[in-house]
């Protein structure tokens, strides 16, 4: 079982950044925002591998975040790398990032502050592509940044046709609280969704279209912890109404396919 979305912090910051987070979005962590408190979860919720997608929200922040990051690229917990838009030299830094092991990057125009259909990211979705990494994007409203929502699917769609990327994520089912556009724009494109965060929030119905109009084989789980409970998703992922099959996609194989283990 593969939890394809999850965010960790080193120990000296993860409590004040924890604190902060849970003020801005209004809600309450199901970790401790540590390594270690992922672990724990995911043996506790018989989780093989979290993936961890840390958000670089300025450039200078570049080196530090990838270099914590990189002690994360086997085991329980692999980390992707990551890199802002306004880089001074973005192919660069993603070739640092393959070179560094890294198997993919995270992207989050709304702490970025970055239009998703901005050429910047055209440009990083584009590169990334060629190098073979996986690219994770959030999708739709974040309740950090309740004013704009800078990837709706429209945007995600028009990056999509354009760039043509192999292995791009659209997390939160391909935008958080945007499900009617996501019916609409992406469904059915070559595009994988993640489930992060979206179970309670999703009406039962419209997930599981959603699941078998874009195609099982493309839908990958993930919960977003510590910002909801790897138990408790499974547990709601598994009173769904899909087939043991459909679920063994979502919760395990489609995930490995896309990751080198």
């Amino acid at each position: 079982m593969i939890d394809f979305h999850t965010h960790i912090f080193p120990d000296k910051i993860a409590g004040k950044t924890l604190e902060f987070l849970s003020g801005r979005c209004k809600t309450v962590p199901f970790t401790d925002g540590t390594a270690e408190g992922l672990r724990a979860s995911g043996q506790k919720a018989s989780i093989d591998i979290s993936v961890a997608l840390p958000v670089v929200t300025k450039p200078s922040q570049f080196e530090s975040i990838n270099r914590f990051a990189a002690r994360f690229l086997e085991g329980g917990v692999i980390s992707f790398g990551g890199l802002h838009p306004d880089s001074a030299d973005y192919r660069e830094e993603l070739k640092t990032l393959k070179n560094m092991g890294f198997q993919g990057i995270k992207l989050h125009p709304a702490y970025q502050e970055t239009m998703f259909h901005d050429i910047r990211y055209k440009r990083i979705v584009s590169y990334a592509s060629e190098l073979g990494l996986i690219i994770t994007v959030h999708g739709g409203y974040d309740p950090g940044y309740p004013d704009c929502v800078y990837c709706t699917p429209q945007m995600a769609a028009e990056v999509i046709d354009e760039v043509q990327p192999e292995k791009l994520v659209i997390a939160h089912m391909g935008g958080f609280k945007c499900w009617d556009d996501v019916e609409r724009c992406i469904v059915g494109k070559k595009v994988y969704l993640d489930t992060a965060v979206v179970f309670g929030a999703i009406d039962d119905g419209q997930f599981v279209r959603i699941c078998r109009n874009h195609g099982t084989d493309r839908i990958l789980f993930a919960t977003d912890s510590p910002w909801s409970g790897q138990s408790e998703s499974i547990e709601y992922m598994n009173r769904l109404p899909l087939t043991q099959e459909e679920k063994s996609r979502i919760f395990d194989e489609n995930a490995r396919k896309l990751l080198t283990l």
